[in-house]
């Protein structure tokens, strides 16, 4: 039985029993000043102060190991580490599984962060970044309408994404990279006209476009190209969510 005195998340009712001590679990944690390193109690003394079954505490740990936010050490107990912050998130965004509206909310998110990372890059590149995406550009392999081969794709965008030298953002590219490939092959018939009416009106903005506002140090320029540089897909999703609103 789970007495409810430990305060800071809320339990709604419709979580299940072993959904409810997961978060107990954690509110224990702060509860009692635990921090990252400390050694915690037990399976049996952690079940007897929430008042559950070991073996109901057992799989609330479950996750919170996964994560990394629970470690145990043979012979020396458990201990807090800090989460894996998208160890969750990574194993949860198999595009196999994901409707069609997750998909397309996850690639406005990354279209999202990848222009609004745009100062950050310019505040943070060097001489050798620089040298590094020309290397990149210039051993692409470039299709029709502004497509890319997948390696050519990741290894501009993952390039800038390191620029920023913000571990979250790299760790989240590495996630979405498999997610954009998917999506471009599950939408390309949608996505393919749009970019050839865009080249046929010179709207289309490269890698080597990109690379050049950013060698020109002209920011502005380059919020610009790279929301230019993304407009097939922004289309594609105003297009999606207006024929949705029309279903409705």
């Amino acid at each position: 039985m789970i007495h409810g005195k430990y305060e800071g998340f809320p339990i709604s009712n419709s979580l299940n029993l072993v959904d409810k001590v997961e978060i107990e679990i954690i509110s224990y944690f702060i509860e009692h000043g635990y921090k990252i390193g400390d050694s915690i109690p037990n399976e049996i003394q952690l079940a007897s102060e929430l008042g559950v079954a070991r073996s109901v505490l057992r799989e609330a740990l479950s996750p919170l190991k996964m994560i990394g936010l629970v470690e145990g050490r043979t012979r020396r107990g458990m201990y807090l580490r800090e989460p894996s912050f998208f160890k969750g998130f990574q194993l949860s965004v198999n595009p196999h599984f994901m409707s069609e509206s997750s998909l397309i909310n996850l690639l406005e998110l990354r279209i999202a962060l990848e222009i609004g990372i745009s100062s950050t890059i310019f505040e943070r590149i060097t001489p050798t970044d620089i040298r590094q995406l020309e290397e990149i550009v210039k051993l692409s392999s470039v299709f029709e309408n502004n497509s890319y081969s997948p390696i050519s794709e990741y290894s501009f965008h993952s390039k800038l994404y390191q620029i920023t030298n913000n571990n979250f953002i790299v760790d989240f590219q590495q996630i979405m990279h498999p997610i954009m490939d998917f999506v471009k092959d599950k939408f390309k018939d949608c996505i393919e006209p749009i970019n050839i009416r865009l080249k046929s009106q010179g709207k289309l903005v490269t890698h080597a476009d990109l690379l050049a506002l950013i060698k020109k140090r002209d920011l502005e320029a380059y919020k610009r190209g790279i929301e230019m540089h993304f407009e097939a897909y922004r289309m594609f999703m105003k297009a999606h969510n207006n024929k949705n609103k029309e279903e409705l």
